[in-house]
């Protein structure tokens, strides 16, 4: 009886600590996002046709407003959207531009 009484707690630390660390990645890539999504789909939108350019433009004007109000992860689905519009996906992006260090 004694025994169930302390796993129960354990297990639920151990479970929450591992929940916090497998969502952390996804939080600090939010904000890198935010960083350097909205001057990669500019330029990558400077290439594309007009009407494929509007989309990209209103959708990362709203994605920077989003960022400045701390809504990273709505503002990544801006930028998502953006990049769909240019035929593309966000992972291409970010990896196809140099990362200065």
């Amino acid at each position: 009886m004694t025994n169930r009484f302390l796993l129960v707690p354990v297990a639920a630390a151990l479970s929450l600590t591992f929940l916090g660390v497998a969502t952390t990645p996804a939080m600090a890539r939010d904000a890198k996002v935010c960083a350097t999504a909205p001057t990669q789909l500019r330029s990558a939108a400077a290439t594309a046709q007009a009407d494929a350019q509007r989309k990209v433009l209103v959708n990362v004007a709203l994605g920077e407003k989003l960022c400045a109000e701390g809504a990273d992860f709505e503002a990544g689905k801006k930028f998502s959207i953006a990049a769909k519009a240019l035929g593309t996906d966000m992972a291409s992006l970010t990896s196809a531009a140099p990362t200065a260090q």
